[in-house]
C-alpha cells in the first residue's frame, strides 16, 4: 500500500515537473509558443490531404482503363497529381516554417534557461560551495539545462501534431477492421517500453556516475588552463593527469556503452516482433483487394494509413518515451533551482548606519562551517570604533578571513552575534550592507577585461569612465602600470582574449587595490593587500595608508608587520580565538605571541 502510494506520489511530481517545463519555455518566447502551436494543428491535419487524393487518383487510373475517352481520363488524372504535387509543395513549405519557428524559439528557450541558472549560481549562498554535493548537482543542472526544456516542449508539439493526424486517419483503420489498429498498436508500445526502461537505468547510472565525470573535467581544466601550466611543465605533470583523465574516459564510456548495447539487444526483439505484425497486417489488406472486396485506390490508400499510422504511433509513444526522458532528467535542473538560501534576508530591514555612532561588535562569536569538523571561532568578542584603523593578526587557519567573511554575511555566526550601532546584521539587506564595505580578499579576482573595467566593478553604479577610476589606481598605485600599457586603461589585462597583456602578481594586485577604493564605503577591508608587491610599491602604498583610510573604519590582514604596526588597534589570534590585543607598543611590552612574531620579522631586517 505504502509503495503505491509513493508510486502516486513520483507521478504527480513528474507531472508538476512538466508543467513547470512549458511555463519556462511560455515564459521565454510567448509568441513564439503560440505560433509553433498554430503549425502544429496545421501540420496535424496536412497528412490526410494527399492520403485522400493518392485514393482519388488510383481509382481515376482504373477507371480510366475502361473509360471510352482517354484524353479526358488522362487530364483528370494529370489535375490530382498536380493537386498532390502543390498539396506536398504546401506540407514541406510549412515544415520549413515550423522548423524555423522552433529553432528560433530553441535559442530564446536556451539563452533563458541559461540565464536562470546563472541568476541561481549569484544566489545560493557561500555556504554551498564548500560542497562537493553542490558541484554535483551544479554540474547536473548545466548539463541538462539548455535543451530539455525545449525538448519537452517539441516532445509535447510532436504528441499533439502526430495525436490530430491519427485520430483522422485510425477513423479509417477502424471501420476496415479494429483488430488491425489493435495489432500495430501493441507492435510499436512494445518498443516504447524497451525505451522507457533504458531511459530509467542510464538516468540512474549518470546520477551515479556525476563525481567521476567532474574529476575528469577538473583534470581537462588543469592541462588547458593557463594556472597550472607552469608546473605541470617543470615536474613533468602531462602524461600523468593525460592517464588518469583517460583512465576516468574510459570507465565511464564502458558504463554507457553496456547500458546502450543491452539496450540495442531489446530493441531488436521488440522490432522483431512489431515487424512481423505489420506485415500480417499488410498481408491481410491484399487479400481483401484480391478477393474483390476493395478498390485498388482502397488498397493503396489503406497500405499508406498503416504506413502513416504506424508512423504517427511510433512518433507519439517516441514523444513520450522522449518526454518521460526529459522529464526525469530535468529534475536534475530542478533539484538545483530549489536550493534554498541559509542567509536569509530580513522581512523587514533595517537601515545600515549612515555614518556609523558607536562601531561594530562581536559579541561571543561563535563559528563552524557547514562540512567542517571543527569550529572556527569559539567566543570571540571585541570591538571595532568608527574611524579605527584595527589589524588582525596570526598563523594560517586562525580564522583571520572567515572573520571577514562573517563581517559580509557571507555567512551567518552559529553561536553569538555581531552587530553594526547594536543592530545585529541579520537585520540589515545583504546588498546594502555590502555595499558599505569595501573589500580585497588574498585569493582577489583576475578579470580578463579592460583594465578599466577591473577598477570599476568596485562601484558599478557609477559610470566606467567616472575620474574615481582613474584615482583609485593612483591611490594603488596601479596608474603607472595602467598607462605604460599598449592602450592603457582600455587594454584587457590577461591572455584568455586577443591583444590581452599579461601582469606580474604584484600589479594585479594593485589593480585588484584600485577596485576596492572605487567604492565610497564606511568599511575598509584589507586581507594581506601586500602581499605581493615589491618593497618599494608596498612603502608607497601605506606611506598615503592613513590618507586611504581617513574617515573609514579599517579592517587589515597582514603576516607584514611593518603594515600592521601602523594600526590604532591589533589583535592576535590563534586557533580560533583572540589571545591578545592592544597597540603595537602595548603587545611589544607584554612580550607574548605578537612581540615574538615581530621580533622574528625584524631581525632579517638589521
Amino acid at each position: 500500500m505504502q509503495e503505491q502510494a509513493e508510486s502516486i506520489k513520483l507521478k504527480i511530481q513528474r507531472a508538476l515537473q512538466l508543467g513547470r517545463a512549458v511555463r519556462f519555455v511560455w515564459q521565454s518566447a510567448k509568441s513564439w509558443t503560440i505560433a509553433n502551436g498554430a503549425l502544429i494543428v496545421v501540420q496535424g491535419i496536412l497528412p490526410l490531404l494527399p492520403l485522400y487524393l493518392m485514393k482519388l487518383m488510383v481509382d481515376a487510373v482504373t477507371a480510366g482503363l475502361a473509360a471510352p475517352d482517354k484524353g479526358a481520363a488522362l487530364r483528370h488524372v494529370l489535375l490530382l497529381v498536380g493537386f498532390m504535387g502543390a498539396a506536398t509543395l504546401f506540407a514541406f513549405l510549412i515544415r520549413l516554417i515550423a522548423g524555423l519557428v522552433s529553432e528560433w524559439q530553441g535559442y530564446i528557450v536556451t539563452d533563458h534557461m541559461n540565464d536562470v541558472l546563472l541568476a541561481k549560481s549569484i544566489e545560493v549562498d557561500l555556504e554551498y560551495y564548500e560542497s562537493a554535493r553542490y558541484y554535483d548537482t551544479l554540474h547536473r543542472a548545466q548539463r541538462e539545462a539548455p535543451y530539455r526544456p525545449m525538448n519537452i516542449v517539441n516532445g509535447l508539439a510532436q504528441i499533439g501534431q502526430n495525436g490530430i493526424s491519427l485520430l483522422a486517419i485510425a477513423g479509417l483503420l477502424v471501420s476496415f477492421h479494429w483488430l488491425i489498429a489493435a495489432i500495430l498498436f501493441t507492435a510499436v508500445i512494445s518498443g516504447t517500453a524497451v525505451r522507457l526502461r533504458y531511459t530509467r537505468k542510464m538516468y540512474r547510472w549518470q546520477r551515479e556516475q556525476t563525481s567521476t565525470e567532474r574529476q575528469a573535467g577538473y583534470l581537462n581544466w588543469i592541462l588547458t588552463d593557463s594556472s597550472h601550466a607552469k608546473e605541470i611543465r617543470l615536474f613533468d605533470l602531462g602524461p600523468l593527469f593525460m592517464r588518469r583523465f583517460r583512465d576516468i574516459r574510459r570507465k565511464l564510456r564502458k558504463g554507457r556503452l553496456a547500458i546502450t548495447r543491452r539496450r540495442y539487444i531489446a530493441d531488436f526483439a521488440a522490432q522483431t516482433f512489431a515487424t512481423a505484425a505489420i506485415y500480417g497486417s499488410y498481408a491481410y489488406v491484399a487479400s481483401q483487394a484480391v478477393w474483390g472486396k476493395i478498390t485498388y485506390g482502397d488498397l493503396v490508400m489503406y497500405y499508406q494509413a498503416f504506413q502513416r499510422v504506424q508512423g504517427f504511433l511510433q512518433g507519439i509513444l517516441g514523444s513520450l518515451a522522449g518526454l518521460y526522458a526529459d522529464n526525469l532528467f530535468l529534475s536534475n535542473l530542478y533539484e538545483f533551482l530549489d536550493l534554498k538560501r541559509t542567509v536569509i534576508e530580513p522581512a523587514h530591514a533595517s537601515p545600515v548606519p549612515q555614518p556609523m555612532q558607536r562601531g561594530i561588535v562581536l559579541d561571543h562569536v561563535s563559528f563552524q562551517y557547514p562540512t567542517g569538523t571543527r569550529k572556527v571561532f569559539e567566543d570571540i568578542s571585541l570591538t571595532i570604533r568608527p574611524g579605527e584603523v584595527v589589524a588582525l593578526v596570526g598563523e594560517n587557519g586562525s580564522g583571520k578571513t572567515t572573520l571577514i567573511k562573517l563581517l559580509c554575511r557571507l555567512y551567518d555566526p552559529t553561536g553569538g552575534t555581531i552587530t553594526i550601532d547594536g543592530v545585529d546584521l541579520r537585520q540589515f539587506e545583504t546588498k546594502a550592507l555590502r555595499h558599505e564595505i569595501a573589500i580585497i580578499f588574498q585569493d582577489y579576482a583576475h578579470y580578463h577585461l579592460t583594465a578599466r573595467e577591473n577598477i570599476w566593478f568596485g562601484n558599478t553604479a557609477l559610470p566606467p569612465d567616472h575620474e574615481r577610476v582613474i584615482a583609485a589606481a593612483r591611490r594603488s598605485g596601479a596608474d603607472d602600470v595602467i598607462s605604460a600599457l599598449p592602450h592603457g586603461y582600455d587594454t584587457i589585462l590577461g591572455k584568455w582574449f586577443e591583444d590581452g597583456e599579461e601582469l606580474s602578481i604584484g600589479e594585479w594586485q594593485k589593480v585588484a587595490l584600485a577596485r576596492a577604493f572605487m567604492r565610497d564605503a564606511q568599511i575598509i577591508v584589507l586581507d594581506e593587500p601586500t602581499s605581493s608587491m615589491d618593497a618599494k610599491a608596498e612603502y608607497e602604498v601605506f606611506k598615503s595608508f592613513r590618507q586611504l583610510v581617513s574617515g573609514r573604519t579599517a579592517i587589515l590582514i597582514s603576516h607584514r608587520f611593518s603594515t600592521v604596526r601602523m594600526a590604532d588597534r591589533i589583535y592576535v589570534l590563534k586557533h580560533g580565538s583572540i589571545i591578545e590585543g592592544g597597540t603595537h607598543e602595548e603587545l611589544l611590552r607584554v612580550g607574548g605571541t605578537y612581540a615574538r612574531l615581530f621580533e622574528m620579522q625584524a631581525q632579517h631586517y638589521r
